[in-house]
């Protein structure tokens, strides 16, 4: 991914076989896997995972775009040949459209119990969504992409096609404001992975 932004070996290798899940669940039922059902599922995936249980699932940032909310970074790693996530997808262009597979299997390593279980349950809640259907998902009038669209007054240009990217990140904390023991649990993760690339750099 773009080197503008630390990741950790852990949160590669959990990013890149959370993507090998994915492609393995929707090709098994003959579902081609486009780069916008990943970028739409992943996002998906960060923001259940700080719903349920405070903490987010990849540590990824999200910014609001035309299409809902994206990690930029990984939107380039799907839209070229992959760098950091090499090792564990392969892209296909058709007909224009980028499709991902997986180039082996899952391993589980990277996941405590309650992230397989939120993965089994994201994989069978959108297996056969088409990219469109996921884009509304997250466009829906209460989600934290439509706030965030709307409180930097953005979201007129963004549905009218005026504006198809912005740098305003997606504050995810938000989803659990009134939540305080969730809210502690997701400012202490932070600052642990803050505290942690810091060690690395």
């Amino acid at each position: 991914m773009q080197s503008g932004e630390i990741y950790t070996k852990n949160q590669i290798d959990k990013l890149g076989n959370a993507l090998i899940y994915l492609c393995e669940k929707m090709q098994s039922v003959g579902e081609p896997v486009s780069k916008t059902h990943l970028l739409k599922l992943v996002f998906i995936i960060e923001e259940i995972a700080v719903k349920k249980y405070g903490i987010p699932f990849f540590d990824l940032r999200f910014d609001v775009w035309k299409l809902g909310p994206v990690s930029k970074d990984l939107f380039v790693e799907l839209s070229e040949e992959p760098d950091l996530l090499a090792p564990y997808i392969t892209r296909q262009v058709v007909n224009g459209n980028v499709y991902i597979q997986a180039k082996k299997e899952f391993s589980d390593d990277e996941f405590n119990d309650k992230e397989v279980e939120l993965l089994e349950e994201i994989s069978k809640r959108f297996l056969y969504c088409t990219a469109n259907e996921l884009i509304n998902f997250t466009h829906r009038s209460d989600s934290i992409w439509y706030r965030t669209a709307l409180k930097n007054d953005v979201l007129h240009l963004l549905e009218k096609g005026q504006m198809t990217t912005t740098n305003i990140e997606i504050p995810l904390h938000e989803i659990i404001e009134d939540d305080e023991e969730k809210l502690a649990l997701y400012r202490n993760h932070k600052e642990f992975i803050a505290f942690s690339k810091s060690l690395k750099s």
